[in-house]
């Protein structure tokens, strides 16, 4: 039976958020545990760190695989350490729908805009392409299409007129680490419900 505090992270990169959140359940910050790392990618930082770290961390190679198949030996692998939460942390792969079907909310992702503006790769760079005063971050639910689900939390945070991709990516993934713990923290407290695309906080046990 999956355990809502029981964590797998899915990562493709260097895996800062994952280390943030791992710091967070290390200090009691998270009531959670992080059951299973496991990343698409043979060299990602992010998986040494997670080996580094003592986890449990899994390379399941992507390369040369439908989605769905891919898909299915992570759903397995997530299974088997009974995760009740996945958390994807720069995870560069789209979901599957029977990814998605195998854990109905209760996916999660971080994106580093506002959401819905500025989907998909190098939002950074969109944000400022658009000319827009302030961008920010999105945790938000995973489902079947690109950065779409259900909006958990957001912040925002101003474009300065010096900002490049690169400056104005720092200051974003700051938020992000914060964010995505307190996301995290929201779900697993259950006090919330979806509505139509809403979710709506609500009382404990409400």
């Amino acid at each position: 039976m999956a355990n809502t505090h029981r964590l797998g992270i899915l990562l493709s990169g260097r895996g800062s958020n994952f280390m943030a959140i791992a710091d967070n359940v290390a200090a009691g910050k998270i009531p959670a545990e992080i059951a299973v790392v496991i990343s698409n990618r043979p060299n990602a930082p992010g998986l040494e760190e997670a080996q580094r770290r003592g986890f449990d961390a899994r390379l399941i190679p992507s390369k040369g695989l439908e989605r769905e198949q891919y898909d299915r030996l992570v759903v397995e692998a997530l299974k088997e350490k009974q995760v009740g939460l996945v958390c994807l942390a720069g995870f560069m792969r789209l979901l599957s729908p029977y990814f998605v079907s195998q854990f109905p909310n209760r996916i999660l992702n971080i994106h580093p805009a506002l959401l819905p503006a500025f989907p998909g790769l190098e939002a950074q760079r969109q944000a400022l392409e658009h000319g827009v005063k302030i961008t920010g971050c999105t945790v938000h639910f995973v489902d079947e299409n690109l950065d779409a689900g259900p909006i958990v939390l957001q912040t925002a945070i101003p474009v300065l007129d010096y900002d490049t991709p690169e400056t104005l990516s720092a200051r974003i993934l700051n938020e992000e680490h914060r964010l995505y713990s307190e996301a995290i923290n929201v779900i697993l407290s259950g006090a919330w419900r979806i509505e139509g695309r809403r979710v709506i906080r609500t009382e404990i046990g409400g």
